[in-house]
């Protein structure tokens, strides 16, 4: 046999031998799942820039918290610390001073004062709502007030002598104020506050 013929040959058996044992291999180690322990499911959390996420994982199960906007509220320290020895005209004169600030703010810049914040002056949605809402009822109840009063009162009052043209000032501001307070609590009725 020629030399090179025996040498692709050997080769060629060694080559199918390794992969017959590399299979023989994989089929007698192949070992149940249940063998291995159980399998720990892949999740796809979200991950952004304020997110946080904490998994506990027993053998009863696992449980996931998951925070989108964490850290909800961010902090700011600043110091400052000043010492001065100025030597003035007539001796020396000391100045110490040191002050430490700490600030709480939400992400979109608001500086927590301490309280609940829901907007910039401490108020919801609906009761600013409802002071808009009251204010247009009290304008709207202080003008029809002034204009019955105008039109029902001054006349009777203005012939008083002396003072009737005070009379019909007072009756216009009288029916005014009952108007604007009137008004005022139509419109609480009718828009719910």
């Amino acid at each position: 046999m020629n030399k090179s013929l025996r040498v692709a040959t050997i080769t060629l058996g060694a080559i199918v031998g390794v992969a017959h044992i590399g299979v023989l291999g994989h089929l007698i180690d192949h070992t149940p799942r249940e063998a291995l322990g159980p399998t720990v499911p892949t999740l796809n959390i979200p991950n952004g820039p304020y997110s946080s996420y904490k998994i506990k994982a027993g053998k009863d199960g696992y449980e996931i918290e998951f925070r989108a906007d964490d850290p909800k509220i961010l902090e700011s320290q600043k110091s400052l610390s000043l010492d001065k020895d100025k030597r003035g005209l007539f001796g020396g004169g000391t100045e110490t001073r040191r002050e430490w600030r700490r600030d709480q703010f939400t992400k979109d810049g608001t500086r927590n004062l301490g309280g609940a914040v829901l907007d910039g002056e401490g108020k919801s949605a609906k009761e600013i709502e409802c002071i808009v809402a009251d204010a247009g009822a009290r304008s709207q109840g202080a003008m029809a007030g002034t204009s019955i009063a105008a039109g029902v009162g001054v006349p009777a009052v203005i012939g008083i002598p002396y003072v009737g043209w005070l009379a019909a000032g007072w009756v216009s501001l009288l029916g005014g104020k009952i108007g604007s307070a009137t008004g005022s609590t139509i419109g609480s009725i009718l828009n719910d506050c």
